[in-house]
């Protein structure tokens, strides 16, 4: 007679997690859940004293963390042979388990009449070719099986499309449609992606002053049934629940408070 092995209540422990945009708005949150949840995490971004500022701030909040970090730059031509590198350094006493790709530079929102080809092709390094960049490469230092998995993130801008958001809506349809296909090429690892909405972090700093960026939230949390802004923590259970669900693949997750009902 079989039995059945005991009931894994938290299948994240001792797991390794490499996040690349891991130290700030929802990558950072991604990590912070992630250590909770015992796991132990990479962290990558472009800069080493932000990880270095990172991990510190890290293990103080989570004293037994697992945690290391190692710089990648995304925005050059070099990005393959950096990325090789970094899943090297990363690799040197585990396997990964799971990818996270949270990076992001500026968002590129212009009127039709401004948009290039160089500005095009610029606004895609980060978010479309590094994205697909650390599928390819990320996924032979992926432990075999269901169980590893690779997220990618998108926006909601794909599903409803906004005013100057061309460009950066073609990169988001973009990255759902390369989660979907990396998950038949990539089987039996799983690949999938998170579709936010609009989410409290630093990204809009680089947009816009204090006084109208709080006025953008105020009129977004008046639109959307959830009634406010989301923050980067409840955003980031999207992540969790993908990673945790070993049977889900070639999806497309959205955490939007609800901005594609109205």
């Amino acid at each position: 007679m079989s039995t059945s092995p005991p009931y894994n209540y938290n299948r994240l422990v001792g797991k390794h997690i490499l996040i690349l945009g891991g130290t700030s708005g929802i990558g950072l949150a991604v990590a912070k859940l992630s250590l909770a949840a015992s796991a132990r995490v990479t962290i990558s971004s472009s800069s080493p004293s932000r990880i270095e500022s990172t991990i510190q701030s890290l293990t103080t909040e989570f004293p037994n963390a697992q945690i290391t970090g190692h710089a990648c730059d995304l925005s050059t031509p070099t990005v393959e042979a950096d990325l090789e590198t970094l899943f090297q350094k990363a690799t040197t006493t585990s396997q990964i388990d799971h990818i996270i790709f949270t990076a992001a530079d500026p968002l590129t929102i212009l009127p039709i009449q401004e948009i290039t080809r160089d500005k095009i092709l610029m606004a895609g390094q980060i978010r479309f070719i590094a994205a697909m960049l650390s599928a390819t490469v990320g996924s032979r230092y992926l432990s075999p099986g269901p169980e590893s998995s690779i997220i990618l993130t998108t926006g909601t801008v794909w599903e409803k499309p906004s005013l100057g958001w061309t460009i950066m809506a073609g990169y988001m349809g973009g990255v759902c449609s390369i989660a979907r296909n990396l998950a038949l090429d990539l089987k039996p690892i799983r690949v999938n992606a998170v579709s936010p909405g609009l989410v409290d972090t630093g990204l809009w700093d680089a947009l816009m002053g204090a006084e109208e960026k709080e006025g953008m939230y105020s009129f977004y949390a008046e639109k959307q049934p959830t009634g406010r802004v989301a923050r980067a923590e409840e955003v980031a259970e999207a992540y969790l629940y993908l990673m945790r669900d070993g049977n889900v693949t070639g999806r497309i997750v959205a955490s939007d408070s609800g901005a594609l009902l109205v």
